[in-house]
């Protein structure tokens, strides 16, 4: 195989006829970003929410970190979760080194600050608008921070959305701490980079159709979404007085 319409015809005909590794790898990497990305939310929407309404001293440093980790490299993330599991490190008693737990903590790591910070101005945006009102109702910040990310709800599964998208798209830091180890740890990132090495073409291009795929339904998603909320704007909110 050594031209590209050869190449994606036997792509295709991987996707088509249920080839069994590929489908293992898409399986698998579905699972992990999946997981990473349900674990990451919890956290993430709640330190969010949170920033987006108290203040307290600090505020500002503590949001300049949150930013600078947004552009945090994966292979670092991957590096620095390595250390922490190896036999060595503070967390090697787990076990978790070259294992689905390993990618699955490297991905929580890069998809908390990108759903932190993304529902933290989201937040914020929306207690600028309604906080007063709510503060005057005898709502203190943490239930400020319920009912206005309640409010945003549409927002904020954008926010999911794009840490999914984040989370599946991730090669360097699930490469570093998995292994890439055929039927275990090997997702789509990493089987893809592997395969192109090796000559493998149709199956790296199959991997990748699969890979674009997910992206396209995502986008697709937050246009849903997007649309969705711009509907619901017109209605009132359901904690104001009428």
């Amino acid at each position: 195989m050594n031209t590209f319409s050869e190449s994606l015809a036997t792509a295709v005909g991987l996707i088509g006829s249920a080839d069994p590794a590929l489908w293992s790898i898409v399986g698998r990497s579905l699972a992990v970003s999946a997981v990473a990305c349900l674990i990451g939310c919890a956290i993430g929407l709640v330190l969010g929410a949170w920033l987006g309404v108290l203040r307290f001293a600090g505020r500002g440093a503590v949001l300049v970190v949150l930013n600078t980790l947004l552009a945090l490299p994966s292979v670092v993330v991957g590096l620095v979760v390595y250390l922490l599991l190896s036999r060595s490190g503070p967390l090697g008693f787990l076990g978790w080194l070259f294992s689905f737990q390993a990618m699955v903590l490297a991905q929580v790591v890069l998809v908390v600050p990108v759903v932190t910070a993304l529902t933290r101005q989201v937040v914020e945006d929306a207690d600028r608008s309604h906080g007063e009102q709510l503060a005057s109702l005898g709502a203190g910040p943490w239930l400020r921070s319920l009912i206005l990310a309640w409010d945003e709800r549409f927002a904020l599964l954008t926010v999911v959305i794009t840490a999914f998208g984040r989370a599946i798209s991730e090669v360097g830091a699930v490469m570093i701490v998995g292994g890439n180890i055929d039927g275990f740890t090997r997702v789509m990132t990493t089987a893809i980079a592997l395969e192109t090495s090796k000559g493998d073409l149709p199956l790296a291009l199959g991997l990748g159709l699969v890979l674009l795929a997910v992206v396209l339904v995502l986008n697709a998603l937050l246009s849903l979404l997007r649309r969705w909320r711009e509907r619901s704007e017109t209605a009132p909110l359901p904690w104001m007085p009428a």
